[in-house]
This record gives structure tokens, sequence and C-alpha cells, in this order.
């Protein structure tokens, strides 16, 4: 039998060995997480497809309710598929009375995201048995919808209460896009708004395997009920880095003023070795599709509407052609953080502490796709870790 030392010095020792047969990937870059049917990405083409179709066909054909039923169901709708859902959508916009005064409760000062993951996670309280062992169950299909269906309703009912004003209630016979602006605004928005903020919507209601989406993976992989993964999701998604950054790109285009100082800001910038926001992506070696998609919907509207371009437009234009200039041959190309926070201020109307949330509103249905996806072919994820900690010692007893 070994002595005690002796068998932790070769524990260490194989501990150690087996360590270095492994290599770190900073972030997992690159490295394939799971198998999946949901979508995909060519990074080199710049093109983005939900479930084989193309987002620049989703965008031009498609709708949310659409687009939500083809992510979560894997095909496209028939029209009586697509009629029940989106009655289903609309029976469900409303939110229970005690998560609305659980929102009154919350301070004024909080941020909508936080806000958002405290109301989502409370739902499950509702649901107790929407569970990973019955995705496929009735209860458990419209605790999803429930998700997808409140999402919109709170984030519009926070824009309202954090000003101290009584929610807007929903409307039931309203699309997605339609029933939200008319939640936040208190009257109908014009059917061309509509049509571009359910655009949007679809840009953003799914992107492969990124940090929100795979936060939610791993939390349904512990077979955790769907509000918990989504409230998950919700939490990585607040980041600068990932869902906050188009909140940062509007700061930025603010402080560069006009677009005449964009040479000398970005300039200035690169020398220091600081983050130009809204610039690359980690799946793109081109420009990001989803922002060539704003930047075009952005002239169209400025086109069709008679409204003259606004400053911060003009000066992110300029910002993109110097970018170009600077960076296209390291493959940094404008990502959709970069136009949305623009169409989302100049042309929505929406305040800069709410393009998030609205951008989970849209994710959520890619979420719930993912949860159910994971679920039904689970297993659990456990990665492992290449330890730089001390060798092993003693306790010292003196």
């Amino acid at each position: 039998m070994l002595k005690p030392l002796v068998a932790v010095d070769l524990l260490f020792q194989f501990n150690k060995t087996n360590n270095n047969m492994k290599e770190y990937i900073p972030g997992l870059a690159d490295v394939p997480a799971t198998e999946s049917s949901i979508s995909s990405i060519d990074g080199e083409k710049g093109i983005l497809a939900y479930r084989g179709y193309s987002i620049h066909d989703l965008v031009k054909h498609s709708t949310f309710e659409e687009t939500a039923l083809l992510l979560i169901h894997g095909e496209l709708p028939t029209a009586t598929e697509l009629s029940d859902f989106q009655s289903l959508l609309q029976r469900r916009y409303e939110v229970k009375r005690k998560i609305r005064s659980l929102l009154w409760a919350l301070p004024s000062s909080g941020h909508p995201m936080d806000v958002l993951q405290t109301a989502i996670t409370a739902m499950a309280t509702f649901y107790p048995d929407a569970g990973a062992s019955t995705p496929d169950s009735a209860y458990t299909q419209n605790a999803l919808v429930k998700i997808i269906s409140n999402m919109s309703t709170l984030v519009a009912m926070w824009t309202r209460i954090s000003r101290g004003y009584d929610p807007i209630p929903p409307s039931n016979d309203m699309t997605y896009a339609e029933n939200f602006m008319y939640m936040c605004f208190g009257e109908k928005a014009e059917p061309e708004i509509v049509k571009l903020f359910d655009a949007c919507l679809i840009l953003h209601a799914e992107h492969t395997i990124n940090a929100s989406t795979f936060s939610a993976m791993v939390t349904a992989s512990t077979l955790a009920n769907p509000f918990s993964s989504v409230a998950s999701a919700v939490g990585t998604l607040s980041g600068p880095l990932h869902g906050g950054a188009n909140e940062n790109v509007l700061a930025m285009l603010n402080e560069i003023g006009s677009a005449k100082n964009a040479r000398p800001w970005i300039e200035k910038r690169l020398k220091n070795k600081e983050v130009i926001w809204g610039m690359g992506h980690r799946e793109y070696k081109t420009k990001d599709p989803r922002a060539t998609i704003l930047e075009q919907m952005i002239k169209d509207y400025v086109k069709k509407s008679g409204h003259s371009t606004s400053n911060l437009f003009e000066t992110a234009l300029e910002v993109e052609k110097v970018c170009e200039e600077l960076l296209a041959h390291k493959g940094v190309y404008p990502n959709v953080d970069f136009y949305s926070g623009i169409l989302y201020s100049e042309v929505f109307k929406f305040t800069k502490e709410h393009f998030t949330p609205i951008f989970a509103m849209a994710r959520s249905a890619g979420w719930a796709a993912h949860w159910h996806e994971q679920v039904s072919h689970n297993k659990i994820f456990r990665p492992t870790q290449i330890y730089t900690g001390s060798d092993f010692r003693d306790y010292p007893t003196q």
C-alpha cells in the first residue's frame, strides 16, 4: 500500500501530465459544443440562415410570428398553423397580476435587463409542470409560447412603470410588433414602422451558439425548466460584449459628434488599442449580413418617408467608411449592433436602455428552440479545466 504522501505526489504527476495533454482555448473559440439544425452561418460569404432559409428572404417575405414558429418547429407553418399560433400568442400577451406587482416593487432606476430576468424567473412559479421531461407536451409548448408572448409585454410595461406610468394593456388583435409599439406609446404605429420593427425582430431572433444561447443550453442541460434557461440567457445578453453593445455604439456616435470627426477619433482609438463599438464579429470575415440589411432599411425608410438622414446615421456611415479603410484587411466590418441602435433611436423612438431588452424579445424565439433541441437529446455540459494553481502541499500545523 502506498504511503499517503507518495500517493498524493503520484496523483499530482498524473494531473500535471493529463493537463499538458489538453489544449486551453480561451472563450472556447471555434470549439463545437453541440449539433444543431436551428441556424447556420457562412462567415466567409456573410450568410445567416434559419432552418436553411436566408434571413434576406425571411425579412422580405416572412413575419416574426412565422419565423418564431419556423425556429421552434423546424418548418415553415401552413396558413392554418400560423393563424393558430398568432391567436395563441395574442391570447398570451397579458401578464399575471402578481408579476405586474413585482415590477412595481422594483426600483425605477433598475436596468431593464435585470428587471426582465427577474420577471422571467418569477414566471416559472406559475408553470411548475413545464419541464424538460415533457418538452413536447401541450403544457410545456404553451409555456414556451407564454415566454415569447410575455417578453414583449414585460419590456413594454417596464418602459412605462420605470417612468411612473401605468402599463398600457396589450391588444389581442394586433401582431407581435404592432402590439409592442402600441403598449410602449399608447397609439397604433404607422404600417411602415411596424413592418420595419417586425424585420428587426426577425434579424435578432436567432444566431447559432452565441454566449446567451450557450448559457440557455447549459442551464437546459441540467433539465431545468424553460423559464430558468431563458432567464440565464437574458442575464448573459445584458453584458456590453454581447447584447449591450448597441447602447455603446450610440454613445460612441454621440461622442464622435459628426462625420468630419470620425477619422481622427477612430485613428486615436486604434492607436490606443481601444474598442470601436459595433465593429467586428467572431463569426464573420465580411460585413455582418444583419448590418447590411439594417443599413439598407434605414436608407429605404428615409427615401420613402422623405425624412432627412440624421446626424447619427451620417456619422455612422463615415465611421464604417474609415474603418473599412483601416480594418478591412483584418476582417473587421460592422456587426448587427452598429446600425440597430440608430434604427431603434431615430426611427422607432426607443430610449437606449431598452435596446437590449428588445433584442431579448426577439431572441426569445431562438432560445425557446434551443431549449427544446437541447432537452430532446440531452447530455449535461461538464467541461474541464487546465489547473494552474499551487502544487499539492501540506497544511501548516505550527
